[in-house]
């Protein structure tokens, strides 16, 4: 499917990114006193929806709260926007409950000459490619930092996928299939 010109494959999946942040490990100087990392005590975070271009590695994204129908059917119309003239959009996906809802069916049949969902098998992020860049992701935004609120945090993450919006080199190695 891959290979074939008039098919764009998509990956798409959902993330939440803590306000928390994640600490890694670090090189100091031994002369230097070893830095201490804030952490914000609360749990909250931000719901991400992904997608990325198998072919090109261009990559959409938009904030929703909560994760249903009805936000993944408006990421799926943000996502639309995206499609090649002439070309078929085949999105690969995880088994959410909200991907198979009866809140979608007349949308996906309003779109069923453009649009095909293609569903992964249950428990199978490692055939995600975008599981890697929401690892890249939280390494670029959320390691070693602190946010002291959450519109810092997602200001952060949406600095990293805007600079990810174009076809890239990074997202190629990662999520391609050439």
């Amino acid at each position: 499917m891959a290979k074939r010109n008039d098919i764009e494959l998509w990956n798409l999946d959902e993330c939440h990114f803590q306000r928390h942040g994640t600490r890694l490990r670090m090189w100091v100087p031994p002369e230097v006193k070893d830095p201490v990392m804030l952490h914000a005590p609360t749990r909250q975070s931000i719901a991400c929806f992904g997608a990325v271009h198998l072919g090109t590695g261009k990559s959409v994204h938009a904030f929703s709260d909560p994760f249903d129908a009805q936000t993944f059917r408006s990421f799926l119309s943000q996502l639309l926007r995206h499609r090649s003239r002439n070309k078929r959009m085949v999105v690969i996906l995880d088994n959410a409950r909200y991907h198979h809802a009866r809140l979608l069916k007349e949308f996906l049949e309003k779109h069923r000459k453009t649009l095909t969902l293609l569903f992964l098998p249950p428990y199978s992020p490692q055939l995600a490619p975008i599981e890697r860049v929401w690892k890249l992701a939280r390494r670029i935004a959320t390691h070693n930092q602190h946010f002291p609120d959450l519109h810092t945090l997602i200001s952060a993450v949406d600095g990293c996928f805007r600079g990810w919006q174009n076809p890239n080199v990074t997202f190629q190695r990662l999520c391609c299939i050439n």
